[in-house]
């Protein structure tokens, strides 16, 4: 063992990383037998033969998740035709099933807390269709931008909108919110200063107020007091006719109840060592930079003092999470994610909560504190287990997947999935 993995070329942190978390470094070996995955494009299968030719190799169908194909690892499609065109786009088929556990229904309103680089952004409004809206909200500008290239190259952004905003304290409510919330007399009225249909030329005002914000910023992340940044918006998305103020109108907890979000995905920030593509990309980034962008990233780093001494009073008093500092900090990262984006759920609405992480003080640990913190989540009598109120995923029983340390969650690996790292734990909201 000691023989193979001196073999690897992974750095003496990251090793001690994956030591301390209790995972095996011969799992990156298997980067050469895990195949890559594209999602087509609704309306692009009559293409297969056309794609198949332009990428020189063919095409393996996933049977267990619709829409999905297989491709050999060295393939790149980042230059082919089909990928320039927008008939196919890279996604690794275990965050697929992320997105397929929410169970979209048409006509839903669906919250992407975390929706940086996109790729499940477009494909939670390829499930959508025509119907329903979406909101995307990540607190990285560029990394948000990418996600606007994304919905416009695919054209996929007529229901969506996308904000520039902390996902821990994001409270915007979903479009059909604001379509209630607004009289008929009011509606009636001519409102001044209301969002027109979106255009990437805005007025040469707007862009001098939106860069000063931006220079005024003491970060490239948004602080907590900033409104969130409203950067693009489809002509379906509910946002055209509104105003500033009833766009960012706040909603009382009985409003979250009924007009909340019905799905909401949280594919939360975490150390990524699950994803062993990203960690291979360091080979060319410099394994130095692996420590700085990973095991202690910016956004972890971000919590003040008081957001800390808050969630740590109740982090000890669970012994079973004993993970490095680095990975308490992502820990304390990710449950403020979970709490916010369950808060805005509606009552009978479900959440995803998934990361790429492959350590359990970033996946079975925050579901178990939540869990046990959170009644509307779930939480069940004395005489049962807290894990009994995670919600089944109907969808996942012909999944190439292994159950996680909590029933009904699921983890996916190279070596069982033949996809990246990702495990996945669902919610529901029940009436408090």
């Amino acid at each position: 063992m000691e023989e193979e993995t001196s073999k690897l070329p992974l750095p003496d942190d990251f090793l001690d990383f994956l030591q301390t978390n209790g995972i095996d470094p011969l799992i990156y070996t298997a980067i050469e037998s895990t195949p890559r995955y594209i999602r087509l494009k609704p309306g692009s299968e009559a293409y297969l033969e056309e794609i198949e030719a332009e990428i020189k190799c063919r095409l393996q169908k996933v049977n267990w998740l619709p829409g999905f194909y297989s491709l050999p690892p060295h393939i790149q499609i980042a230059n082919s035709k089909p990928y320039k065109e927008g008939k196919i786009y890279g996604i690794d088929a275990a965050s697929g099933a992320a997105v397929m556990a929410l169970d979209i229904s048409v006509g839903d309103h669906v919250l992407d807390l975390c929706c940086a680089p996109g790729a499940k952004l477009c494909m939670i409004s390829d499930l959508l269709g025509d119907s329903g809206s979406v909101t995307g909200v990540d607190v990285a500008r560029h990394r948000l931008a990418a996600c606007r290239t994304m919905l416009q190259k695919y054209v996929l952004g007529d229901a969506c909108r996308l904000f520039v905003a902390d996902g821990t304290t994001f409270s915007l409510m979903p479009v059909r919110y604001h379509l209630d919330s607004i009289s008929c007399e009011f509606a009636l009225e001519e409102k001044k200063d209301t969002f027109r249909e979106w255009t990437s030329r805005r007025p040469w005002k707007e862009r001098k107020r939106a860069a000063r914000a931006r220079e005024n910023a003491a970060s490239r992340l948004v602080s907590e007091t900033d409104h969130p940044e409203l950067i693009f918006y489809g002509k379906a998305s509910g946002v055209v006719g509104l105003s500033k103020d009833e766009l960012y109108q706040t909603a009382s907890s009985s409003e979250v109840s009924s007009s909340g979000y019905d799905k909401v995905l949280v594919d939360a920030e975490c150390t990524h060592d699950g994803s062993i593509r990203h960690i291979q990309k360091f080979e060319h980034w410099g394994w130095e930079t692996l420590n700085g962008r990973v095991l202690n990233a910016e956004r972890s780093d971000n919590l003040t003092a008081l957001q800390v001494i808050d969630l740590l009073f109740h982090y000890l008093r669970f012994p079973f999470i004993g993970a490095e500092a680095s990975t308490f900090k992502h820990f304390l990262l990710q449950l403020k994610l979970l709490i916010n984006g369950f808060r805005l759920l509606r009552v009978g609405g479900s959440l995803v909560y998934s990361t790429c992480s492959l350590t359990v003080s970033q996946n079975e640990n925050v579901v178990e504190w939540f869990l046990k913190e959170n009644s509307s989540a779930g939480r069940c009598p004395m005489d049962a287990t807290v894990y009994d109120s995670l919600q089944e995923i109907d969808a996942a029983k012909d999944w190439p997947c292994k159950s996680g340390r909590i029933p009904k969650t699921l983890r996916f690996d190279p070596v069982t999935s033949k996809t990246s790292g990702l495990f996945v734990a669902k919610f529901t909201k029940l009436a408090v």
